[in-house]
């Protein structure tokens, strides 16, 4: 991809650059000069991964449209519809995000409070019901969940992916954890990456809290 890519970019007179990642090298990343700069916590990359541990399934097609378009009247803005991952399995992805991080109490990479952000808007579009019905779903990401990112807890216990999604799932963090949290989720805030829905943090620990309490029922 990264020859396509880079013979693209030259093609239109793009200024970006391109650079693979990570220790397999299956991550390539497009750093770009943007237009406007926030307060630096989203950064001006976009990571494109190429690993071979996601299964894709279950995915279905949905119509994407550029958040740009009703706000600009005069210029049509292109559509698609690609093939996506099923909201109901990245419920469950980002649930067992949520899980990890209660267990080990530290915040993994940059904007990790998206996934509480996702689960409560998740819950509210009525994905996350659907979602947890499907408990074949749920086993099926536990268990790959424990072939590909077996993960260990703040004691250095394994985490037990299967447990979760039974009756031992976790999506609030104790402590000082719950406040590094919601400090990430105020500098998302204040970057502007959420300008047109902005829920509190207790709003949305308050949502999770409930989807944990059905989870584990």
């Amino acid at each position: 991809m990264r020859p396509i890519l880079l013979s693209a970019l030259q093609r239109d007179g793009l200024e970006a650059n391109l650079s693979l990642a990570s220790n397999e090298k299956e991550k390539l990343m497009l750093l770009y000069e943007p237009i406007k700069f926030g307060t630096g916590y989203a950064a001006s990359t976009i990571q494109l991964e190429f690993g071979g541990r996601a299964t894709g399934e279950p995915h279905q097609r949905h119509a994407v449209a550029c958040d740009m378009a009703p706000a600009i009247h005069g210029i049509e803005f292109p559509t698609a519809r690609p093939l996506v991952m099923a909201a109901e399995r990245t419920f469950w992805e980002k649930a067992m995000a949520a899980h990890v991080y209660c267990r080990q109490g530290r915040l993994r990479s940059e904007r990790y409070s998206r996934h509480w952000y996702d689960l409560a808007a998740m819950a509210n579009s009525g994905h996350a019901q659907a979602a947890i019905d499907d408990l074949a779903l749920a086993r099926s990401v536990a268990k790959h969940k424990s072939m590909f990112f077996a993960e260990k807890d703040a004691e250095r216990n394994p985490i037990d992916y299967e447990a979760a999604v039974g009756t031992e799932i976790q999506l609030i963090p104790d402590g000082s954890a719950l406040n590094v949290l919601e400090k990430d989720y105020t500098a998302m805030l204040e970057d502007g990456l959420l300008v047109t829905h902005q829920p509190s943090f207790a709003d949305i620990i308050s949502t999770c809290a409930e989807l944990e309490s059905l989870i584990n029922r």
